[in-house]
């Protein structure tokens, strides 16, 4: 197991060195300091000798390397199918993080009319601009926004809407559908 030269170390002690000789099961070793000392095999464990660059690259099977490097990947993602409808869709975040840079001061009720008015001023930009449809980030929280938008929503005549597309927006999202008159 344990030859002349190869580097030990002597287990529950601090000490390495390299084997001088090997007798039986006793085994002489000069530390790192210069003593000689004597150990048993099963006292010692051989250290492999990574700081020699040469013996690491040595070890690396350059075969495999270009291998793992030409085969592509699989992805790990579901593509997600693009409605010829989606495309260009409006998104208006009605989070108050995204309306206002401090909240501080705002009553529950303050934030809750800020967002619903935002959410007044795209719907009617909406439908002044003919935009067949447009998507409200509400988040999911205790539902009090969503109810607002969809009372908010109701009042209007020429809209309908629904819950977003779950696997983009989870269930924080309302999709609005602006019917378009002929006027």
């Amino acid at each position: 197991m344990l030859a002349k030269g190869d580097k030990v170390s002597v287990l529950d002690e601090a000490i390495n060195g390299t084997v001088v000789s090997v007798k039986n099961n006793e085994v002489l070793i000069e530390t790192t300091d210069g003593f000689m000392m004597t150990f048993l095999v099963n006292e010692l464990i051989k250290v492999q000798e990574t700081s020699n660059l040469m013996n690491s690259i040595k070890r690396i099977n350059l075969d495999e390397v270009s291998k793992e490097k030409s085969e592509p990947k699989p992805r790990s993602f579901v593509k997600e199918k693009k409605d010829k409808r989606d495309f260009g869709v409006p998104e208006f975040d009605l989070h108050i993080e995204k309306l206002v840079p401090n909240k501080r001061g705002m009553s529950n009720y303050d934030i809750l009319t800020l967002q619903t008015e935002t959410a007044k001023r795209h719907i009617e930009f909406a439908i002044r601009n003919r935009i067949p449809k447009i998507v409200f980030i509400h988040g999911v929280g205790e539902g009090i926004l969503k109810a607002e938008l969809d009372f908010l929503l109701g009042r209007y005549d020429g809209i309908d809407f629904q819950d977003a597309n779950y696997q983009k927006y989870g269930l924080g999202a309302t999709e609005v559908y602006i019917r378009q008159s002929n006027k």
